[in-house]
């Protein structure tokens, strides 16, 4: 137990929140909720993008996790619940409070991230590339296993106490199956967090619930599209698959095995079905992505209320992401088989910013090839993969070595499934009376401070975008 850690296990009988994460960057959401010796943290998400934000991964929490009561999930992303099998590790033994789907996706994610890392840590064993020595894994698969163990499944609009004088309710955020927006009573403070907010246009999932009625003290909202508008569904989309596939190559796709992959493929259908693109090869190169789908699936076979009425009438006992040319690869011969594409394809594949995955083995073949189109398709963060190839990198570095980028790289923003600015203060404007205090969290330096001051001009209220660590009262 750290120094920090140790003053925490005092009595305090302020009501506060600590931002962990997420505070000047759009990764590594956590936060705390803390009144006397109770303790309820909101999201745990993993940190992502730069190295120095990477490390924070591995620093101590600034409490210690056997004093957490529960943990209040909103979605399965990883930069939300990445953290998870670390806190049990260090201690953690209480409920992980989340919705059915939430569930699902997030013990796909979790295996597959603990997988993911002890692989990279026997690579760079076995390359003599890493710094660390010996290179090892922040978790591991048995960790992850437990985590899971300590979900409890939460329904939708129903108001459930998870520790003392704190209770939750679920609301439909819209963002990606099971995702919520959560509703939390904590000793007398009504507290609103966003998660991610989804968008009203998901293909899929139903438009995200209106704010809930009544007085909220405060409103933890997102801002990963804060400073800016999301552009219009347009033909980019379409052009760039024609004019790769015209020249003889073949367009991958790095995309969140977790929604933006069904997203584009829902999207991909609806251009075969029109004639508008080739009936090409379709790869779903991603086994997290496939169990997703299958999740997807599910649910819309069942009627979940999360899907859109008109997606269950018309595709319930039918598969909406095939339009007949989808092969679905799932073991490591069957990627490796389309590293160098025989023919013109299109690859989708996680993760979506590059980090980690099949992906990145895709790109090293695929980058030094003027052929092939990289279509970035979401958010890339800074000191990604995916942000270094948006901001026109000649190189990029995979499992040290540098990569020559001669591939075309595009780059669009509509399939996004985040509100931008104007939709998050539209939903947030929807409440009935003022809250006491907005703190926007979940977005680069500047998108988050852009969003607040837009906060506190169109709709007159109390905002601020907190620094990591900071400390407010409620």
């Amino acid at each position: 137990m750290n120094d920090a850690q140790r003053g925490d296990a005092g009595s305090n009988d302020k009501t506060t929140i600590q931002f962990l994460g997420a505070a000047g960057t759009v990764t590594g959401s956590r936060f705390l909720l803390r009144h006397g010796k109770t303790r309820v943290m909101v999201d745990c998400g993993l940190f992502q993008g730069l190295k120095e934000l990477r490390l924070k991964n591995w620093q101590p929490l600034a409490v210690d996790p056997a004093l957490v009561d529960a943990v209040v999930l909103t979605h399965a992303h990883l930069d939300h619940c990445g953290y998870l099998p670390k806190l049990v590790k260090d201690g953690f033994k209480g409920a992980i409070h989340l919705t059915e789907y939430t569930g699902k996706l997030a013990e796909v994610v979790l295996l597959d991230s603990a997988r993911i890392q002890t692989e990279d840590a026997k690579w760079a064993v076995k390359k003599g590339f890493s710094k660390h020595n010996p290179p090892v894994a922040l978790y591991e698969e048995p960790d992850a296993a437990q985590a899971v163990e300590q979900f409890v499944v939460n329904d939708f609009g129903v108001r459930t106490q998870i520790a003392e004088q704190t209770y939750v309710t679920f609301h439909p955020s819209g963002h990606i199956l099971g995702a919520s927006f959560v509703e939390i009573e904590f000793f007398g403070k009504r507290l609103i967090f966003t998660g991610d907010m989804g968008r009203n246009e998901h293909p899929l999932l139903v438009a995200p619930g209106p704010m809930p009625a009544g007085k909220f003290d405060a409103i933890v909202t997102e801002s990963t599209y804060g400073d800016r508008e999301h552009e219009p569904m347009t033909a980019d989309f379409a052009d760039i698959i024609n004019h790769t596939i015209a020249r003889g190559g073949s367009v991958l796709i790095p995309a969140f095995a977790v929604d933006r992959t069904e997203v584009i493929l829902v999207r991909l259908r609806e251009l075969m079905a029109e004639g508008t693109i080739a009936r090409v090869p379709i790869y779903a190169d991603s086994p997290m992505a496939l169990k997703a789908l299958d999740f997807y699936r599910d649910a819309i076979d069942r009627g979940s209320p999360e899907i859109r009425a008109n997606i269950v009438e018309t595709w319930r006992g039918r598969d909406p992401f095939d339009p007949g040319t989808l092969v679905q690869l799932m073991s490591v011969e069957e990627s490796k088989s389309i590293n160098t594409p025989p023919q013109p394809c299109i690859i989708i594949s996680a993760s979506g910013m590059a980090t980690g995955g099949r992906v990145v083995h895709h790109l090293a073949n695929m980058l030094p090839n003027a052929l092939h189109t990289v279509l970035l398709v979401g958010y890339q963060a800074i000191g990604t993969r995916g942000r270094s190839l948006a901001d026109g990198a000649e190189f990029v570095k995979m499992h040290g070595e540098l990569v020559p980028v001669r591939a075309e790289v595009a780059q669009i923003g509509s399939f996004s499934v985040h509100a931008d600015a104007d939709e998050l203060l539209a939903w947030m404007s929807s409440t009935t009376e003022a809250p006491g205090q907005v703190f926007v969290v979940h977005g680069e330096a500047g998108a988050a401070e852009v969003l607040s001051d837009r906060v506190k001009q169109q709709l007159g209220w109390h905002s601020h975008a907190p620094h990591d660590g900071e400390i407010a009262q409620l």
